[in-house]
């Protein structure tokens, strides 16, 4: 998400930025989140731009979205509830909370768990807060089920909650992930009895054919479909299926 407005107005290409982060980590046997975070800081420093939480949130402004999006979540809410569901939303992401909190679609999540920064007195940013990663990421659906909604209560997070009491089972979740990030989470909630659904850019398609292959032949996911997020589309029917699936668990005998 740093690629559509912050990393531009460094100047610096994606890419460069990219690859820069990657050989950091290498060079210092270091979390690839983190070395992201230290290296958005010290770009910003060396050019001697501020970057404070208000200057991130409106480069989230510019996060462009997939096809769909925009109406998604009143379509599959109201979907949710003639069924009888209640449905939330959450975000669980390796990028910037602060970018993430600039976008439109911010207001329809519940909670956002995602990587944070401290900011000084001077409101400028210091060091990470937060650094999810892609095992960390399914801490954070543990926290989700068992409704914690901070990053940092470690004693609720270890203590031990019979099956039957945590407030959003595993088996009533639908994972959406779309990179390799998400193949931990993606793998933990279809073990754990949820729905797990890998998205890709319908127009990069082509690069990625053999990441989809491998997501089904290794059993990651349940399905695979385009991020396209339209009324109709395959990820809407698909998403659609599974509510009708626990509806009808719950004993949702309606018309459909």
């Amino acid at each position: 998400m740093q690629e559509h407005s912050f990393l531009p107005e460094l100047g610096v290409n994606s890419k460069t930025f990219w690859n820069d982060v990657k050989a950091a980590a290498r060079k210092n046997d270091a979390d690839e989140v983190l070395v992201y975070m230290w290296h958005m800081l010290e770009l910003a420093k060396e050019q001697g731009i501020r970057i404070t939480k208000k200057a991130l949130t409106n480069h989230g402004k510019e996060i462009p979205l997939f096809d769909g999006v925009d109406d998604w979540f009143r379509r599959i809410d109201k979907f949710g509830t003639e069924r009888t569901l209640s449905i939330e939303h959450y975000v669980v992401s390796s990028g910037n909370h602060e970018i993430i909190a600039g976008s439109k679609i911010f207001r329809r999540f519940k909670n956002v768990y995602a990587s944070r920064f401290i900011f000084g007195k001077a409101g400028e940013a210091v060091w990470p807060a937060v650094a999810i990663n892609y095992t960390t990421k399914t801490q954070f659906l543990f926290r989700i089920n068992k409704g914690i909604e901070n990053s940092w209560d470690n004693e609720q997070i270890n203590r031990w909650v019979p099956m039957n009491e945590r407030p959003i089972p595993f088996s009533r979740m639908i994972f959406i992930g779309d990179g390799g990030t998400d193949i931990p989470s993606m793998k933990m909630v279809r073990f754990q009895g949820g729905h797990s659904i890998a998205v890709f850019d319908p127009e990069s398609f082509q690069q990625s054919p053999k990441k989809v292959y491998r997501l089904i032949a290794e059993d990651r996911v349940h399905f695979v479909a385009p991020a396209d997020y339209s009324d109709g589309s395959q990820l809407d029917v698909t998403i659609k299926g599974i509510l009708a699936r626990m509806a009808r668990d719950v004993g949702y005998r309606g018309p459909d």
